[in-house]
């Protein structure tokens, strides 16, 4: 099995092999593993149609369907031709080949079909990753736009009216890209992933019950290719409280798995972000395949909602610490001490490093851009490990303040007659 790239990006022909005696041919016409293996995308087909042709001539198309499609033929042969209508530099461009058994295309979403049979009884394969549907909204150019200048091999019979009727390409709207969308958008990472993906569908906690999974239903899905999931219920201490430990299981793992049902059926990209409270701080670094080990809620339904995760096929699971942002945070609380003239008690037992919403909306939008594996990444800020003590000493002496008024203590010594939740002593991720 071989395959070959075309003119149109993402447009594949594959050349199949057709095994033939005196009974006469068999041959794999889908066979996931092997075509794969041999470079097509692996895009979760759902639904076969066959178009059977009775006389040579007919002509079809030119259809851009809201799907990828894997298309050839099973009796018979037919000329056929794609313009390429989605938006970008590529747009207008187009290609032809002749297809018989033992030839396949693969058709990405947006790249227009049309075939034009070359002998009577011919049958032709379309195999789709999406259910049809009569609201299916297409994007379609006239059979003999003077642009695109096809040269059909044989006169057009059989022509619909329909087909007749589509426009020249000058006056076809270019299909737009697939949205991604950021749930938490209104977090300090769900704002930095915004300022990077500023074409993404942003659903705020006022947009989208994430605890609802009816909610979801109002999110056209069919034209989404990747989910950020930037919500998290991240109050740790009062995960431990009953009401707090309820709320901390529907946001990180009930929604989690509704979103990991979504990301399967639909052929999505499913990025869920995760903590370094997943491990219990014995390691000084963790790596990305040490057992988890969590020491409180917060930590197990981060565990838990990593493992719901695991089962979407294209996922990344992505775990941080230390995040600060615009809004509240360490950092800030830090400056507000110093400038009002407060000499804080900082925990100096715990060991970690700082990660910007900023710099971690960044590593995670370069792990989707550049395809990298699926699977658990880490991403950080980088530099030495430091406690929260040394951070605040940093801090206050960028504010004009004695580091030296930064008392450390223990976290022993700092939880005495507070109900703090167990917290990691070493949260660097390798």
């Amino acid at each position: 099995m071989q395959i070959s790239e075309t003119p149109i990006p993402g447009l594949l022909v594959l050349n199949i092999p057709v095994h033939g005696d005196n009974r006469g041919w068999f041959m794999e016409n889908w066979q996931r593993q092997k075509m794969v293996a041999a470079g097509l995308p692996d895009f979760g087909p759902v639904q076969h149609n066959v178009s059977y042709n009775t006389s040579a001539g007919a002509t079809r198309g030119i259809h851009a369907e809201p799907w990828d499609k894997l298309v050839s033929v099973i009796a018979g042969r037919v000329f056929s031709a794609w313009v390429d209508l989605r938006e970008g530099d590529s747009f207008g461009a187009t290609f032809t080949i002749e297809i018989e058994p033992g030839v396949a295309v693969f058709v990405p979403r947006g790249v227009a079909n049309s075939y034009q049979t070359l002998e009577d009884k011919t049958a032709y394969s379309y195999l789709v990753n999406a259910h049809w549907s009569a609201d299916a909204e297409y994007t379609n150019v006239n059979l003999t736009d003077e642009t695109i200048a096809i040269d059909w091999p044989l006169p057009m019979a059989e022509v619909s009216d329909k087909d007749k009727a589509h426009p020249r390409l000058g006056d076809v709207v270019p299909v737009p890209p697939r949205r991604s969308v950021i749930l938490g958008a209104d977090g300090q990472l769900g704002r930095a992933l915004r300022a990077l993906l500023p074409d993404a569908i942003a659903l705020t906690r006022a947009d989208l019950d994430l605890t609802d999974p009816a909610a979801y239903d109002s999110v056209p899905w069919d034209d989404v290719d990747t989910i950020y999931n930037a919500a998290a219920y991240t109050a740790v201490d009062a995960a431990e409280t009953p009401d707090g430990r309820r709320a901390a299981w529907a946001v990180n793992v009930t929604a989690v798995a509704t979103m990991a049902r979504i990301a399967t059926e639909h052929g999505l990209t499913l990025v869920n972000v995760s903590s370094d409270y997943v491990f219990d701080g014995t390691a000084e670094s963790h790596t990305t395949d040490e057992a988890l080990s969590p020491l409180g809620v917060y930590g197990q339904t981060k565990a838990a909602g990593e493992a719901v995760t695991s089962t979407v096929p294209r996922h990344y699971i992505v775990r941080t610490s230390w995040v600060i942002g615009d809004g509240g945070n360490f950092v800030s609380t830090m400056q507000r001490l110093a400038r009002d003239g407060v000499s804080p008690t900082v925990v100096d037992d715990q060991h970690g490093r700082l990660t910007t919403a900023a710099e971690l909306a960044a590593g995670i939008v370069d792990l989707v851009r550049t395809g990298a594996p699926y699977g658990i990444h880490h991403v950080t800020g980088g530099g030495p490990v430091k406690t929260w003590a040394d951070i605040a000493r940093e801090v206050f002496e960028a504010e004009g303040r004695d580091a030296a008024d930064v008392t450390g203590v223990s976290t022993k010594v700092y939880g005495e007659g507070k109900q703090l939740a167990p917290r990691p002593r070493h949260s660097a991720l390798d």
